[in-house]
């Protein structure tokens, strides 16, 4: 039966995970597309490695401290945008580079580290997701979504126009620290069930499906958190089935999901087109129709 799959402890914190997972990707993926960052998540992803490799070299939860060193890099990142000018991507691409080595380094030189630890990370692993790192993956995607939704106005007018929004009055600066913080802390909530090389992914392709169909930035929020719900689940139940690697299998489902909406929406947008045609049509009789029964009034 189909609810076996919930018995085994590992599959079941699998799951919670993998919900999670779901909606805080997308809800932090929307923003960034719109800020034409889709890669940042994979850069951050790369920094990440490193906290891995430094909770397993000191012994201590590789979630939090991939967590404190992603956070530390999203800044680091921001600063180098603001400040970079023409050597900024050289510099990026040497954060980069640097957090993908550092990580591998640091996990080999561990006492726990191996190349099945390295490739969990790297890629999910339902298997390896523990009690602590659901803990913590609860606590990191509450304040994701505390901030997507509750400063969502906010966020969205910094990322649609910086200029108009520092015209406005808002804290420019310091919300798109918060915006480059809360990748960072997706970053470390997706590790563990789609892997750091795949969550950029997970960030942007939800949310690039949603856009086929929508038309408004709240339906498309919430239509790409309902996408990244689905395909994550869909995704692990998948993997434990047919034993295949989680990550991605997610991925795969997401991209098939945005090529079926991205059929559907070329005659959505005909039938849009039509109907506001007739629309159009409707109100240009109207008027004639009104005047001539205006003129036999006069007669």
């Amino acid at each position: 039966m189909f609810l076996e799959i919930l018995n085994p402890p590992f599959m079941q914190r699998a799951l919670v995970a993998a919900v999670l997972v779901g909606i805080t990707a997308p809800a932090i993926g929307v923003y960034l597309v719109q800020r034409r960052q889709a890669l940042m998540g994979d850069g951050i992803g790369h920094i990440a490695l490193t906290g891995v490799g430094l909770g397993f070299l000191l012994s201590t939860s590789p979630v939090w401290m991939a967590t404190v060193v992603a956070v530390a890099g999203a800044v680091v990142m921001e600063l180098i945008r603001w400040y970079g000018h023409t050597r900024g991507d050289l510099a990026l691409a040497m954060l980069f580079y640097g957090g993908m080595a550092g990580g591998v380094m640091l996990i080999n030189l561990s006492d726990t580290g191996s190349n099945a630890n390295l490739t969990s990370y790297l890629f999910g692993s339902l298997s390896t997701v523990s009690e602590s790192d659901v803990i913590a993956i609860c606590v990191l995607a509450a304040f994701v979504v505390l901030v997507t939704v509750g400063l969502r106005r906010q966020l969205f007018a910094v990322s649609q126009d910086e200029e108009f929004a520092r015209v406005t009055g808002l804290p420019v600066r310091v919300l798109n620290l918060l915006i480059a913080v809360v990748a960072a802390v997706t970053v470390t909530v997706a590790m563990r069930v789609v892997g750091l090389l795949l969550v950029s992914a997970l960030m942007v392709v939800p949310v690039a499906a949603a856009q086929q169909i929508t038309r408004s930035f709240k339906v498309t929020f919430v239509l790409s958190v309902v996408i990244g719900t689905g395909v994550t689940l869909a995704g692990t139940v998948t993997s434990y089935y047919q034993d295949v690697p989680p990550g991605a299998t997610i991925v795969l489902l997401a991209i098939a999901v945005f090529v079926a909406l991205t059929a559907l929406a070329a005659p959505l947008a005909k039938r849009r087109a039509r109907v506001s045609e007739a629309k159009g049509a409707e109100c240009t009789l109207e008027v004639p129709a009104a005047r001539r029964g205006a003129d036999d009034l006069r007669v």
